[in-house]
């Protein structure tokens, strides 16, 4: 039984239109902010995937590992995304 390959260079992608421009889940608008704010708050892989179903244990972890790669641009994300909360409150 053969299975197809799935490019993992093809599961995470931007676009001005969708999250600001923001790295995303290809195909379904969640970004790779979301995973990893939640993964920080102690969810497992596996408690994301069971929270937001429609994503697959794949795309998570394609989405932490475009987080692992790319920290700063994540990090800053999460860190203007505080402050705005602490401003609105």
């Amino acid at each position: 039984m053969s299975q197809s390959l799935i490019d993992i260079g093809c599961l995470i992608t931007t676009s001005p239109h969708i999250q600001g421009g923001r790295p995303i889940i290809a195909g379904t608008g969640t970004s790779v902010r979301r995973i990893v704010a939640l993964w920080k708050q102690g969810y497992s892989t596996d408690e994301i995937v069971a929270d937001k179903n429609y994503l697959t244990l794949s795309q998570v972890h394609a989405a932490l590992a475009f987080y692992y790669a790319n920290p700063q641009v994540i990090d800053q994300d999460l860190e203007a995304e505080a402050a705005e909360y602490e401003r609105s409150s």
